[in-house]
């Protein structure tokens, strides 16, 4: 994608589904949100007409009913809404946040092992 696109909460759940299967139906996607959001399929289809204006999504007329492929990556959402989350709420510094969540101790053992093994892929990848 060359321009960031931001999503909405709800445009995250539908762009989720999509990524994890796709194409898929309103009728489809309304089955699999209905425990979790409870929209219809009048909510659904407004957003996916939203979605397709946005550019996010796409579809195909499938038989009798259409079929919605995503069109934005899911790497490119996500590095948009870090880099998006990152500035708004740290100043953009990866030291804050990290910082902010040892010290809340929201890290686990795991958490701080994963931590590690990023960093020394990504110094491997500075010192190239």
């Amino acid at each position: 994608m060359t321009r960031p696109i931001s999503l909405s909460n709800g445009e995250w759940k539908l762009m989720n589904l999509l990524w994890q299967e796709s194409p898929r139906t309103i009728a489809q996607l309304v089955s699999a949100m209905k425990d979790d959001t409870g929209w219809t399929k009048a909510t659904i289809f407004m957003m996916l007409s939203r979605m397709e204006k946005k550019g996010v999504v796409r579809f195909e007329q499938g038989g009798r009913s259409k079929l919605y492929y995503p069109v934005l990556k899911k790497e490119d959402a996500v590095a948009h809404e870090t880099e998006s989350f990152l500035s708004r709420v740290y100043g953009g510094s990866i030291g804050m946040m990290v910082a902010s969540m040892a010290g809340q101790k929201a890290l686990t053992k795991e958490d701080i092992d994963e931590l590690y093994a990023i960093l020394r892929e990504a110094e491997k990848k500075v010192k190239k």
